[in-house]
C-alpha cells in the first residue's frame, strides 16, 4: 500500500467533486493504517530520537524563515530614505550630464558631416583639375612631337639650300665689282643669323623694327647678286632650286614656331592647373583634419553619454529596490499566508474531507498539486 502523502490527487475539479466521500475515507484510512504499521515496524532508537530533536531545535523550517522575513519592517529606514534622496539627486545630475554629452555629440556629428562634405567637394575639384592638366600634357606632348617633326623637315630643306648655294658658288664667275665685297654665302649666313635673332630674342619695338629693316635689305642684296647670274641656264636652275628649298625650309620653320608656341601654351596651362590643384588639395587636407578632429570628439561625447546612461540605470535599479521594499514584504507575507492556508487545506484533503474548487486552486497555486 502506498504512502498517503504520495497519493496523486484527482485530475479535474469535476472528478474530485463527483467522487463519493465514502471511497475517499476508506482509501485514506487504509493508507493511515499502512503508515502506522510501517512506523511500528521501524521504531527509532534513543540516539535517533535525540538527534531528531536536536535538528528540529537547531534549524528553523522554511515556513518559519519566510514568516520571519514577512514580519520584517516593510518601510525603508531613515538611513535608506536618506540614501534614496541622495541617489535621486545624483541621478538627476547624471541625467543632466548625459543629456549635455548627447547634445554636444549631435552638434559634433553635424560638424563632422559638414567637414566631410567640404572635403569631398574639394577632392572632387582636385580630381577635375588633375584630369584637365593631364589632357593639357597630352596636347603639349603632341605639339612637341610636331616641333620635332617639323625641325627634321626644316633641317632637310636647309641642307638642300646649302648644297644649292655651294654649287652656285662653284659655277658662277667672280665679277670685278664683286671683289672686296662680302660673298653671297656670307650674306646668307648673316641673313640666317638675323632671322634666328628675330625669332628667338626679346627686343624692344625700336630694335625689332631696325632688325627687320636689316633683314629686308640683306635679302634684297642677295637677290640682286643672285639675279646677275640668271643668264646662265645651269646657274639659273640652281638658283631656282635654292629658292624652292629655302621656301620649304622657311615653311617648316614657321610650322616649328607655331607648334612650339602651342606646346608652350599647353605647358603653361598644365602648370597653372597643377598649382590650383595643389592649393585645393591643401584645403582638402585641412578639411580632412577637421573631420577627424570632430569625429573623435563626437565619439568621446558618445562614450560619456553611454556611461552616464548606464550609471543612471544602475542608480535607478538600486533606488527601485529600496522603493519596492514594502511591496516585496507584502508579497512575502501573502506567500506565507497562502502556504499556511494550503497546508490546512491539504491536511483536510488527507483527512478525507471534501474540497471546493477554490481549495483545489489554492493547493495547485502553492505547489501541492
Amino acid at each position: 500500500m502506498e504512502n498517503a502523502e504520495e497519493v496523486s490527487p484527482v485530475n479535474t475539479v469535476e472528478e474530485q467533486t463527483a467522487a463519493p466521500v465514502e471511497d475517499v475515507e476508506v482509501q485514506v484510512a487504509e493508507e493511515q493504517i499502512a503508515e502506522e504499521q510501517a512506523n511500528e515496524s521501524a521504531e527509532p532508537t534513543g540516539e535517533q530520537i535525540a538527534e531528531e530533536k536536536t535538528d528540529e531545535s537547531a534549524e528553523p523550517t522554511g515556513e518559519q524563515t519566510a514568516e520571519e522575513q514577512a514580519n520584517e519592517s516593510a518601510e525603508p529606514t531613515e538611513e535608506e530614505q536618506a540614501k534614496l534622496r541622495d541617489m535621486e539627486a545624483q541621478r538627476d545630475v547624471l541625467n543632466n550630464d548625459a543629456e549635455k554629452h548627447r547634445i554636444r555629440r549631435d552638434e559634433l556629428n553635424a560638424k563632422t558631416k559638414d567637414w566631410k562634405a567640404k572635403r569631398d567637394a574639394l577632392n572632387g575639384q582636385v580630381r577635375d583639375l588633375i584630369e584637365e592638366a593631364g589632357r593639357c600634357r597630352e596636347v603639349r606632348d603632341q605639339h612637341n612631337q610636331e616641333v620635332r617633326d617639323n625641325k627634321a623637315v626644316r633641317e632637310e630643306w636647309n641642307k638642300k639650300v646649302s648644297e644649292a648655294r655651294a654649287k652656285i658658288n662653284e659655277l658662277r664667275p667672280e665679277r670685278p665689282e664683286d671683289r672686296g665685297e662680302v660673298s653671297v654665302a656670307q650674306m646668307r649666313r648673316d641673313l640666317e643669323r638675323m632671322e634666328v635673332q628675330q625669332q628667338t630674342s626679346v627686343l624692344s619695338a625700336e630694335k625689332e623694327k631696325a632688325l627687320v629693316k636689316n633683314i629686308s635689305d640683306l635679302a634684297r642684296r642677295i637677290k640682286e647678286r643672285e639675279g646677275a647670274f640668271e643668264g646662265d641656264e645651269q646657274i639659273k636652275d640652281l638658283v631656282e632650286q635654292l629658292r624652292d628649298a629655302k621656301a620649304h625650309a622657311e615653311e617648316a620653320h614657321r610650322a616649328v614656331a607655331v607648334a612650339a608656341e602651342q606646346a608652350q601654351e599647353a605647358h603653361d596651362k598644365m602648370l597653372s592647373l597643377y598649382q590650383r590643384a595643389d592649393a585645393l588639395r591643401k584645403d582638402a587636407d585641412a578639411a580632412q583634419a577637421k573631420f577627424v578632429e570632430c569625429k573623435q570628439a563626437a565619439d568621446e561625447e558618445h562614450r560619456l553619454h553611454i556611461e552616464g546612461i548606464k550609471s543612471v540605470h544602475s542608480l535607478s535599479k538600486d533606488a527601485d529596490a529600496i522603493r519596492n521594499k514594502k511591496r516585496d514584504a507584502k508579497r512575502r507575507k501573502a506567500d506565507v499566508e497562502s502556504k499556511k492556508e494550503a497546508k490546512v487545506i491539504f491536511e483536510k484533503f488527507k483527512a478525507g474531507e471534501k474540497l471546493s474548487t477554490e481549495d483545489l486552486m489554492a493547493l495547485q497555486k502553492s505547489g501541492y498539486l
